[in-house]
């Protein structure tokens, strides 16, 4: 069953969001490592842990609101 909320743009805006910057993240990683630039691999580094962060707030603001009391 599918829970309707009412800020259901922003949670997917959040998962979609989430998810590109852990794709770009890799990316950037991958091509910072390979071209030795610390710069592009730190933005890499950082938009993997801002994309996994936001993921995680998303599973955790589901899973308060289907516990039961």
């Amino acid at each position: 069953m599918v829970a309707q909320t009412s800020d259901g743009h922003v949670l997917l805006v959040k998962k979609l969001g989430g998810l590109f910057a852990i794709i770009f993240g890799c990316l950037l990683t991958a091509v910072g490592v390979a071209l030795e630039s610390g710069g592009t691999t730190f933005v890499g580094v950082l938009l993997l842990v801002l994309g996994a962060g936001l993921l995680v707030l998303k599973i955790v603001r589901r899973n308060e609101r289907s516990s039961p009391p």
